[in-house]
């Protein structure tokens, strides 16, 4: 299943650094960061729980630049 957040983001380079971190988490099949639209687009494994894979992507984004959002 894929999903398109939206995402508070100030840098391309720290969003390329995010996407990168995403695509690492278990769950997330493949993850992409449109920075000058401020769009994450995340497509999941099956039965995961999206919410909390969110969750996860979050603090790895916000590892990577503070103030991050990511609206889920």
């Amino acid at each position: 299943m894929k999903k398109t957040y939206n995402i508070e983001v100030d840098c391309a380079n720290c969003a390329a650094k995010m996407e990168n971190a995403v695509k690492k988490i278990e769950g997330i099949i493949d993850a992409s960061v449109n920075f000058m639209g401020l769009k994450m687009t995340v497509e999941f494994a099956e039965g995961v729980d999206c919410h909390k894979v969110m969750k996860e992507a979050l603090k790895a984004c916000r590892r990577i630049e503070r103030d991050c959002e990511i609206y889920f």
